[in-house]
C-alpha cells in the first residue's frame, strides 16, 4: 500500500509540476518583456509574444482533450511535455522576435495540452474519495502561477539573463517526463469522439485572423490597405463556414445553440472583456514600471503584486459567497464598475506618479477583476442544460483567453502608435545629441537613462504617456462589460455548481472536460465536504443501526460486497492496528451483522450484515443523487451514481476515529 501512495504521489507531483510550468509560462515573460525588447529590438512585435502562446494554447486545448479521451491520455502528456520542452529550448535559444513568436506558439501548444490532460489524469489515477482534496491541489499551483510568475521572470532577468525565464522549464519539464513515463499507468477509460477537426481549425483561424488585424491595423498597414480588409474577409468567411460546420457536427467544439441563451451570451462578452483587461495590464505594466520608474525587472514584479492579491482574494471570496448565498448577479455588476476604476485610475499615472498610488491603482483593478473571473464560469454552468455542460464551460473560459489575445493585441496597437506619435513630437521640438537616432529608444528603451537629463524626461514622458493612453483606452471596454453584465439573468443555483473551480477562476486554466466530468467534478467535492461530517453516524441513523459506533457504520460499508476480507488488510485501509479495530469488530459479530472465519484471520459479513450494507448504500446513493437531481434525469448520471456510490463509501479516508 505505501508503494502504491508512493507511486500516486510521484505522479501527482509530476502533473502539478507540468501545469505549473503551463500556467507560469502565461504570466513569468510580462516582467521580462522589457529586456526582450532591449535585446532583440521588435517593440512593434512586443504583444505577440504574449500572444502566440495564449492563441496556440488555448485553441488546441479542445483537440488534447478529446485525442486523450479517445487515444489515451498518458502517450498524450507525454507528447504534450515533449513539444512544451522543444518550444522552451527553442524560445531561450532565439535571436530575433520573429523566431521568439514562433517558438512561443509552439511553447503553447505543448502547454495547452499539459494543462487539460493533466487534470483529466486525476480522475483516472486518484480514488474519487480523494480527487476532491486533489482538485484543491490543482487549484493551488494556479494561485502559485499568478503571483510567482512576474516575480520569477524578472529574478531570471535580473540574476541570469531572459534566455533564463525559458531554460528553467527544461529540467522541471525532464523530471516530469521521466516519472510520467516510468510510473502512469497506460490504461485509461477511453471514450470514442467523433473530433470535430473543422470546427477546430475554422474557429481557430478565424481568431488568429482577427487578432493579427487588431495588431496590424492603423500601425504596420493603414486601416484601408488590402492586407487588412483581407484579414477581415477571411475572418468573416470562415466564422460563417465554423457556424454551418457547428450545426452539423455530431460533437461540435461550441454548439451555436449555446448563443441563443443570454446567460452564455453576456457571459462571454463580459469574459472576453474581463480577459482583455486583465492580460493588457499584465503586459503593459511592467513596461511602464522599468522604463519610466528605471526599476529592476524582479522589483517591476512585486509592483505587481496588489493586482495578483486582489484578484486572487475576490475569486476566492466570491466564490464562496456565491456558493453559500446561491446569489451571484451582483459580483458581475459591481466587479466591472470597480474594474473599471481600476483603469481609469492606471490612466492618470505619469512618470511623476508614486509607487504608492501605482499599488493602489493596482489593488482596484484586482479586486474588480477577481470579483468576475470566478463568477463567470458559475453562471455559464447553471445556465445551460446537462448535454451542453462540458462545452459551455470550456467555451466560457476559451473567450476570456481569446479577450486577453485581442487585449494584448489591440492595446499593443494602441501604445505602439502613441508612442510613434509622441516619438515624432519630440524630435521635431527637441534638439539630439550629434549621432543620436530617435528610433533607438524605441528599439531599446534603456537607452533612456544613458541620455542628458532634460532628454531623458522628455523620452520618460513618452513612455509614460504611451502606456496610460493603453489604460485610457482599456477603460470604456470595460466600461461596455459593466453595461452587458447588467442583462446576465440570475436563477437558482444547482448544487454542483456551487463546488467552484479556483483554477478557472484565476483564468490560467483551459477547461476541456464532458458534461459527465464536470457534474462528478463538483459531486465529488460536494461529497468530500459531506464525508468530513459525522457522515457514518448520520448514515447509521437512517439505517436504523441503533447502538452501532459511526466506526462500526464504516466497517459494515467497507466489507459490503467484499465477500471473506483478511482482517489485517481491513486494518490497513482504516489506518489503525487489528487490536485497535477489535472492539468493533466483536460488537458487530454480536448484532449478528459479521461473522469470523474459524483461523480468526478473515471477516465477512452475514445474510443480514449484507442487507444492512445494502441498506446503507441505498441511502448514500440518495444523498448523492439529491445533489445531482437539479439537472433532471439522465442514464448517464444514473451510471454516475450506481459507478461512484460504492467508491465513496467505506473509503479509507472516512473512517471515524
Amino acid at each position: 500500500m505505501q508503494e502504491r501512495q508512493k507511486g500516486l504521489g510521484l505522479i501527482l507531483v509530476s502533473l502539478m509540476l507540468g501545469m505549473l510550468l503551463a500556467a507560469l509560462d502565461q504570466t513569468i515573460v510580462s516582467t521580462a518583456l522589457p529586456t526582450i525588447v532591449s535585446d532583440l529590438g521588435g517593440l512593434e512585435q512586443l504583444s505577440w509574444v504574449v500572444t502566440g502562446y495564449l492563441l496556440a494554447s488555448t485553441v488546441s486545448t479542445p483537440l488534447w482533450g478529446k485525442l486523450g479521451d479517445q487515444y489515451g491520455r498518458k502517450n498524450l502528456f507525454i507528447t504534450a511535455i515533449v513539444i512544451f520542452l522543444i518550444g522552451s529550448a527553442l524560445c531561450g535559444l532565439s535571436q530575433t522576435m520573429g523566431q521568439l513568436i514562433a517558438f512561443r506558439s509552439l511553447q503553447g501548444l505543448g502547454g495547452g495540452g499539459l494543462m487539460v490532460l493533466a487534470q483529466a489524469i486525476v480522475g483516472d489515477v486518484v480514488p474519487p474519495r480523494d480527487r476532491g482534496r486533489y482538485q484543491g491541489f490543482f487549484g493551488a499551483v494556479f494561485a502559485v502561477s499568478s503571483i510567482v510568475g512576474p516575480l520569477l521572470g524578472g529574478f531570471f532577468v535580473d540574476n541570469l539573463s531572459w534566455h533564463w525565464v525559458f531554460y528553467i522549464n527544461l529540467p522541471i519539464a525532464a523530471v516530469a517526463l521521466v516519472v510520467i513515463v516510468a510510473v502512469l499507468p497506460g490504461r485509461s477509460t477511453r471514450t470514442r469522439h467523433t473530433i470535430d477537426y473543422a470546427g477546430i481549425v475554422l474557429l481557430g483561424s478565424a481568431t488568429s485572423c482577427l487578432v493579427l488585424l487588431a495588431t496590424w491595423g492603423g500601425t504596420t498597414y493603414p486601416w484601408s490597405d488590402p492586407m487588412i480588409w483581407g484579414l477581415g474577409a477571411a475572418a468573416l468567411v470562415m466564422l460563417v463556414a465554423w457556424w454551418v460546420v457547428e450545426r452539423r457536427a455530431a460533437e461540435p467544439v461550441m454548439p451555436p445553440r449555446l448563443f441563443a441563451l443570454r446567460s452564455f451570451t453576456m457571459s462571454s462578452l463580459v469574459g472576453f472583456v474581463v480577459g482583455f483587461g486583465m492580460l493588457g495590464a499584465l503586459t503593459y505594466l511592467p513596461l511602464f514600471i522599468q522604463v519610466v520608474y528605471g526599476v529592476s525587472a524582479t522589483t517591476s514584479g512585486i509592483h505587481l503584486l496588489p493586482m495578483m492579491a486582489g484578484m486572487l482574494t475576490m475569486s476566492i471570496v466570491s466564490g464562496q459567497i456565491v456558493s453559500r448565498t446561491g446569489r451571484y448577479k451582483f459580483f458581475p455588476i459591481v466587479g466591472t464598475a470597480v474594474a473599471t476604476l481600476g483603469l481609469f485610475m492606471l490612466s492618470r499615472l505619469t512618470e511623476q506618479s508614486s509607487t504608492l498610488m501605482m499599488s493602489v491603482d493596482l489593488l482596484v483593478l484586482g479586486l474588480g477583476l477577481g470579483m468576475v473571473m470566478q463568477v463567470l464560469v458559475i453562471v455559464v454552468q447553471n445556465a445551460v442544460g446537462y448535454e451542453d455542460l462540458g462545452a459551455a464551460t470550456s467555451g466560457a473560459i476559451f473567450f476570456r483567453s481569446i479577450g486577453g489575445s485581442f487585449g494584448v493585441a489591440v492595446l499593443g496597437a494602441v501604445f505602439t502608435g502613441r508612442l510613434n506619435d509622441d516619438l515624432r513630437k519630440v524630435v521635431a521640438r527637441v534638439r539630439l545629441p550629434e549621432g543620436f537616432d530617435p528610433a533607438q529608444v524605441e528599439a531599446d528603451p534603456t537607452v533612456i537613462q544613458r541620455l542628458p537629463p532634460a532628454l531623458t524626461a522628455e523620452f520618460l514622458h513618452v513612455y509614460a504617456d504611451a502606456i496610460s493612453r493603453v489604460f485610457a483606452v482599456a477603460t470604456p471596454v470595460m466600461a461596455v462589460a459593466f453595461a452587458l453584465s447588467w442583462f446576465i439573468p440570475e436563477q437558482p443555483l444547482r448544487q454542483t455548481v456551487k463546488a467552484v473551480d479556483l483554477g478557472e477562476g484565476l483564468g490560467a486554466t483551459s477547461a476541456e472536460r464532458s458534461s459527465l466530468a464536470e457534474v462528478e467534478r463538483g459531486l465529488v467535492r460536494l461529497a468530500d465536504n459531506d464525508l468530513r461530517k459525522d457522515y457514518y453516524a448520520r448514515l447509521g441513523a437512517l439505517a436504523g443501526l441503533d447502538g452501532i459506533p459511526p466506526a462500526g457504520v464504516w466497517i459494515i460499508a467497507r466489507l459490503g460486497g467484499e465477500g471473506w476480507v483478511r482482517a489485517q488488510d481491513l486494518a490497513e485501509r482504516g489506518r489503525v492496528t487489528r487490536a485497535e479495530g477489535r472492539p468493533y469488530v466483536e460488537q458487530l459479530i454480536e448484532a449478528g451483522l459479521v461473522r469470523r472465519s474459524t483461523d480468526d484471520e478473515s471477516l465477512r459479513l452475514t445474510a443480514y450484515g449484507d442487507h444492512v450494507a445494502e441498506t446503507l448504500l441505498a441511502h448514500a446513493k440518495q444523498g448523492l443523487k439529491e445533489i445531482v437531481d437539479d439537472w433532471g434525469p439522465h442514464p448517464e448520471l444514473q451510471h454516475l451514481l450506481d459507478r461512484l456510490c460504492p467508491e465513496l463509501l467505506g473509503a479509507e479516508a472516512d473512517r471515524p476515529s
